[in-house]
């Protein structure tokens, strides 16, 4: 069975990030969706509660897709769930950049562990996490670019 590893903070999910998992589910048998905790990054949404919501979005893939939190060396995380394959998606240039980075630094690491690179479909090429808790933040309508779970979710205060 073809596994892959699709490794972020997703804070929250958006429609870019299902529409990446409903395409890598072409090309392998089981995605996990691991949520990672970053010291660089400040989750507005607990890790449980993230799993939770991304759980009940991509509910509709089945077995076919997990979610699990994870807070060890990604190289390890991928190696725990005999995976091979890393999936990361890519918007601009900058996104190439910083990814193309890591890959080249977790390969070095652990050198049988491979990278997909998905560029993210036109329609979702610029939402961002960031923009749609800012949008929400502000009292903005994020409802075209979240699941309405997550929608909702933005909307309840803590």
């Amino acid at each position: 069975m073809k596994i892959v590893v699709y490794p972020g903070s997703f804070n929250p999910i958006t429609n870019g990030h299902t529409d990446l998992v409903t395409r890598a589910l072409k090309l392998f048998d089981h995605v996990i969706l691991a949520i990672g905790t970053s010291a660089q990054k400040d989750p507005a949404v607990d890790l449980a509660d993230r799993i939770e919501l991304c759980k009940e979005v991509l509910s509709e893939f089945g077995d076919r897709v997990s979610v699990e939190g994870f807070n060890t060396l990604l190289v390890n995380y991928v190696r725990s769930k005999n995976a091979r394959f890393i999936l990361r998606g890519l918007r601009t240039m900058t996104d190439f950049d910083y990814e193309f980075q890591m890959a080249e630094m977790n390969q070095s690491l652990d050198p049988e562990i491979e990278y997909v690179f998905l560029p993210t479909s036109k329609e979702c090429s610029f939402i961002s996490s960031t923009l749609v808790r800012e949008i929400a933040s502000l009292g903005g309508n994020v409802s075209q670019f979240v699941h309405p779970m997550v929608a909702e979710a933005l909307k309840t205060p803590g």
